[in-house]
């Protein structure tokens, strides 16, 4: 007789993706979701540029831990140059929306590139490789990237229950 477990399975902290290539982080430590506001010229009359209002960086740390960190480390590389050379994404929309997919606990975003990513060891623990990450939101300007952040609402409100 097959034995069962009640173990449920673990699910990623944060998903990082472009198209088929997705790399689940689990062991992240810290996540933040930075928003700078551009404020308007002084003096400027009520006709506005159609520029964005706000920036969006968000820092993530993390481990890389167990046998499979190198290999997590070299897709986080590859997904860092993808999306600074064209994402399947960006392929597949023909430019309407770009970047890579960033799925957490805090947001679901497309357009996201990465600014920076730290690498450390510590002889203390050979066995994992921490990460820290610095990301940009950077949406295509229109009211598509509206839409995207609308539905990426939706779909994080949805299966919150279920992750």
């Amino acid at each position: 007789m097959p034995r069962m477990s009640y173990v449920l399975p673990t699910v990623p902290s944060a998903i990082l993706a472009d198209g088929p290539l997705i790399v689940p982080l689990f062991a992240v430590n810290t996540l933040s979701l930075s928003q700078s506001y551009h404020l308007p010229p002084l003096g400027s009359d009520a006709a506005r540029v159609l520029v964005e209002t706000h920036d969006d960086t968000l820092s993530l740390s993390a481990a890389l831990v167990g046998p499979g960190r190198h290999t997590m480390k070299f897709l986080l590389e590859t997904l860092a140059e993808q999306s600074m050379r064209g994402s399947v994404l960006e392929r597949t929309t023909q430019g309407q929306v770009g970047g890579l997919v960033l799925w957490t606990g805090l947001t679901l975003r497309t357009d996201i590139y990465v600014k920076s990513l730290t690498f450390n060891t510590a002889s203390g623990r050979r066995d994992a490789i921490d990460l820290s990450m610095t990301l940009e939101h950077l949406p295509r300007p229109g009211a598509l990237s509206k839409v995207l952040d609308f539905a990426a609402t939706a779909v994080s409100t949805i299966a919150d229950p279920f992750i």
